[in-house]
């Protein structure tokens, strides 16, 4: 029967009545399977991918297809969001297999788990034919499946193995140059991001080209960060009616995307938009912040605090037929109804012509020009159109919400609570909307309480009041990172020191002293058929990237010369090893607090948080911040206070110069000298 009821992950549940005797994936499924010595089907996917669901409606809910699975396979379904272990794995097989990876992703197994076959998508003639063949060949020539899978299975462990770096060589800042110069080739100049589609945002890239280009002057890529950011938010990608971003765009000028909306996406690009603002003081990117935000409060948040996952793609047509867009599109007619006599500047606004067409008379909304050239070209006063434009998006949001809206996914990760918690948290220090900051605070509250156990572990998902899986190393890393950054605008050490005992967890139940990195999974956890190192940044930054720039910061908080070895040798390994740098974008942001250009500011004093929130809304990632209204015993503040008398210590390699008391010299210490 199928099992998955039981659930509460909204995927399975997803596939709760499809006529397949799906099972979860835990100790009892895979038990059975060696039990029975059947094979393993193991399918993954999540609530939000399309063709997971195409799949499901062609093949999954179709009784010959059941009939085919039920009779010699145990059938395991599995939300890649709550075992991303699972799915890396897994991922591995089938790309040593067909060379490309994807979701939704099926695999065959032996009944002790190791693959012996493998795709994405398959139609339900190819799918059943592959099982029938697969089941023959199992029943008349076991051996050679066996055999195949063990070539297959020391192929996975290979690419998994993690040598330990040799060498303590520390390497030179300048080793970033050819890198960047190398990654200039594929640019985009006309419409930013990479020079392909699909187009996906890569926020951590951003972060770091903009981060690079400011502390070396390089203009050209200030401007491009500064094109892609604006294309992106001009874009259909960007839901410039509801606020927040979805998952990427099919297209190269950001115009139609993949419809659903990701936390993890939303929040990095928060982030990022924030630290743009600062430096840049763009107002188009202040509104995008400002309106992913309230999407984020009003669709993606929950009564306790915490952040649901993902809006799907998929939503009801007015034939009550899921289709993708149905909830984000419109057509010409709809509009000139809506708008009346505005439907022309509308239409040049955001382009319904050519350029913002899209398909069965759809249209997606997009931008082309800034709104101050338009009201040039029409005579109007800029502020008129600004004013126009946020009264049409109040037109057309008030319509959309008649509409049946997007499937909601609404676990809670802790990985991308601890994404979205740090994006509030920046979009404070930029724009000080103390909701921001009450958001951010609610939301780690939540965390420590429904998230953190009382055996010093993290869970990894939480619905329903319920938690079922112990936490990834993502888990930790992102949390870490996020109460840091609630410690930079709050000098509220209790976030410290929540973070250092993370870390310290993290140290004893993922820390591999053979490779010098962390596994993704908890040596408390059961092993799967073989180990898994996040070391790539991909859409979102490697756990193990994350982890390193977590121990640099506490290393220097906390004095812990420990933390900041095994940082350092992370990096050089990493660092060491780049082929192509938009996969090392974080390692690549974490070598430049290892830089020359790097330095700690202590403030201790009664106006610690007045000048902490003024450096915080200037662009200054170069600078770790420390500081304190009264005696601390943090080792970094520790016999730095002096009553009376708010003091500002300037630190660099380990070295203070002599605090002063004048906060403007003390700016001045802070600038680069380019």
């Amino acid at each position: 029967m199928n099992e998955l009821a039981q659930e509460t992950s909204p995927y399975l549940l997803q596939h709760a009545d499809n006529p397949v005797n799906w099972k979860a994936w835990n100790t009892n499924s895979l038990s059975e399977a060696k039990e029975k010595n059947q094979l393993i089907i193991i399918s993954i996917g999540y609530s939000a991918c399309h063709w997971c669901h195409v799949m499901e409606h062609e093949s999954f809910e179709d009784d010959l297809v059941a009939k085919t699975m039920n009779a010699h396979f145990i059938n395991i379904k599995v939300d890649r969001e709550e075992h991303q272990n699972v799915d890396a794995v897994y991922m591995k097989a089938v790309q040593i297999m067909t060379g490309h990876g994807g979701w939704p992703l099926n695999i065959i197994a032996l009944p002790d788990g190791r693959p012996v076959y493998g795709g994405t998508y398959f139609r339900k003639e190819e799918w059943i034919n592959v099982l029938e063949q697969l089941q023959e060949l199992y029943k008349t020539n076991p051996e050679k499946m066996i055999e195949y899978a063990e070539k297959l299975h020391k192929g996975i462990e290979a690419i998994s193995i993690i040598k330990k770096p040799t060498t303590n060589t520390i390497l030179a800042q300048n080793v970033i140059v050819p890198l960047v110069e190398k990654w200039k080739k594929s640019f985009d100049l006309e419409f930013g991001g990479m020079a392909r589609a699909p187009k996906f945002m890569m926020p951590n890239n951003y972060n770091f080209l903009l981060r690079y280009g400011f502390q070396t002057n390089d203009t050209e890529l200030l401007d491009f960060v500064n094109l892609t950011l604006t294309k992106m938010a001009y874009g259909g990608l960007f839901d410039t009616i509801d606020g927040g971003f979805s998952r990427y765009s099919v297209d190269m000028k950001w115009h139609v995307p993949h419809f659903e909306k990701m936390l993890y996406d939303n929040g990095q690009l928060v982030s990022l938009y924030s630290n743009g603002y600062k430096l840049t003081k763009n107002p188009l990117f202040k509104e995008v912040v400002e309106k992913t935000l309230q999407f984020i409060s009003r669709e993606l948040t929950n009564k306790e605090g915490g952040f649901y996952c993902a809006l799907d793609a998929d939503s009801l047509n007015e034939k009550q037929h899921l289709e993708e867009g149905a909830f984000y599109v419109w057509q010409k007619v709809t509009l000139q109804e809506l708008l009346k006599e505005d439907f022309e500047l509308f239409s040049e606004v955001f382009n319904i012509n050519d350029f913002g067409f899209w398909e069965h008379e759809n249209y997606v909304l997009i931008q082309n020009k800034s709104l101050e050239e338009i009201a040039a070209i029409h005579q109007i006063k800029e502020s008129e159109l600004a004013s126009k434009k946020k009264s049409w998006e109040t037109i057309l949001f008030l319509e959309r919400e008649k509409r049946s809206k997007p499937r909601l996914d609404d676990k809670c990760l802790t990985s991308w609570n601890g994404i979205m918690l740090k994006g509030f948290v920046d979009a404070f220090k930029a724009f000080k909307d103390e909701n921001n900051l009450t958001t951010a605070l609610n939301n780690a509250n939540f965390i420590i309480k429904n998230l953190w156990s009382s055996d010093g572990n993290l869970f990894h998902n939480y619905k329903n009041g319920i938690s079922t899986i112990n936490g990834y190393l993502e888990d930790y890393c992102f949390v870490i990172d996020a109460f840091i950054g609630l410690y930079e605008v709050t000098f509220d050490e209790k976030w410290l020191r929540h973070s250092k005992q993370l870390t310290d967890y993290c140290l004893e139940h993922f820390f591999d002293e053979n490779s010098g990195f962390f596994t993704f999974s908890s040596n408390l956890d059961e092993a799967l058929i073989a180990k898994h190192y996040e070391t790539e940044d991909n859409v979102i930054p490697a756990s193990n990237s994350v982890m390193a720039n977590n121990l640099l910061y506490l290393s220097i908080y906390f004095h812990n010369a420990y933390y900041e070895k095994i940082a350092r040798l992370m990096l050089q390994n990493s660092i060491a090893n780049i082929d192509y740098p938009s996969a090392y974008s974080n390692w690549l942001l974490t070598f430049l607090n290892f830089g020359e250009q790097n330095k700690e500011l202590a403030i201790c004093g009664q106006d610690a948080l007045k000048y902490n929130s003024i450096l915080n809304e200037m662009y200054l990632p170069n600078i770790i911040l420390a500081g304190s209204e009264t005696e601390s015993n943090l080792p970094f503040l520790k016999d730095r206070f002096k009553k009376d008398e708010t003091l500002f210590y300037v630190c660099q390699n380990k070295t203070c110069i002599v605090p002063k008391n004048n906060f403007e010299e003390v700016s001045k210490e802070l600038k680069f000298n380019n």
